[in-house]
């Protein structure tokens, strides 16, 4: 599981940073991608990137700002282009639907895959037996979402020298116990497949929010994340500013993960004011109430471990 940044800017790109697109890498754990926010020129960043854009899955949207969604065209039409024959799915507010239907039919764009389109409100938007993806609102001048993907818990490994110490060998009988169910063996004993899994792997929550102030929803929104990302647009000096435009200052960031005890903080959606030594200050702003804090840039990722089974014990 992988965080790469496509785009970084707010309101229009800049020589340095593109506008919103974020990938989540689910290769090893699906086979996809998913993306969150698709900002202008985001399948040029992605013609940069070791992204497939076949490969990506699932569209999340968190509003309906231009730097968050005028580079769905392109990407529909290049996934089609370029073999995406695989269904994909949008996820966004109210309006999405009518966006995208209206694109796709005044331009007589042609896929060759299917595609749904999901309005949602609050609540559980996506589940299936790996991830879950939750929704709420977040606090700007239009209808703004954040998101917490959350990926279920993993069975330990099967005890496989218990197993075979025992005279049970490899068979369906390891799939069974591996599944948890309890097996009857042709002997009469009986065996319950808790007692031969190791520990569990507790799966891993990474938060990533919408244009937003601070507002209620953004700490249980983020609440023991791994990794929470989260808008800097302006440095805690343009504080005044950042509530005029509902956004976010660094050290709002910083509050928010030092509360919701979330584990990585970064830093994205910056202004363009911000430059070279400018973009390292907003960091310091964070570090100084939230350690493990990071700014990304375009064409940044960042590695989400696992965590050991052993130190859940």
């Amino acid at each position: 599981m992988e965080l790469y940044f496509l785009g970084t800017g707010a309101g229009m790109p800049s020589r340095e940073r593109n506008v919103t697109a974020l990938v989540l890498n689910l290769l090893v754990e699906r086979g996809t991608y998913w993306l969150f926010d698709c900002g202008e020129g985001t399948q040029h960043q992605i013609l940069k990137s070791p992204v497939r854009i076949g490969k990506i899955e699932k569209l999340f949207i968190s509003h309906l700002h231009g730097d968050h969604i005028y580079g769905i065209p392109g990407l529909l039409t290049s996934r089609s282009y370029q073999g995406g024959e695989t269904p994909f799915a949008i996820y966004g507010p109210k309006g999405v639907k009518r966006l995208v239907e209206l694109l796709l039919e005044t331009s007589q764009a042609h896929l060759g895959y299917e595609l749904t389109i999901h309005e949602h409100v609050e609540g559980t938007i996506f589940e299936d037996e790996l991830f879950k993806v939750e929704t709420a609102e977040l606090d700007h001048r239009v209808t703004s979402y954040g998101f917490r993907v959350t990926e279920k818990d993993q069975p330990g490994k099967l005890l496989v020298d218990k197993l075979k110490a025992m005279g049970i060998e490899s068979g369906p009988i390891f799939g069974k116990l591996k599944k948890g169910h309890t097996v009857t063996l042709p002997d009469g004993r009986m065996l319950n497949g808790a007692d031969f899994l190791g520990p569990s792997c507790k799966g891993r929550i990474i938060t990533i929010l919408g244009d937003t102030k601070p507002c209620p929803n953004v700490v249980p929104l983020a609440r023991n994340a791994d990794v929470l990302v989260h808008e800097a647009t302006f440095a805690e000096d343009k504080k005044e500013l950042a509530m005029k435009y509902d956004h976010s200052t660094a050290m709002d960031a910083a509050r928010a993960a030092q509360e919701a005890r979330a584990d990585a903080l970064i830093l994205t959606h910056l202004s363009s004011r911000y430059q070279g030594d400018e973009v390292e200050a907003l960091l310091e702003e964070a570090k100084r109430l939230h350690a493990h804090s990071y700014v990304a840039h375009d064409f940044w990722s960042y590695f989400v471990p696992k965590p050991n089974p052993q130190s859940q014990q």
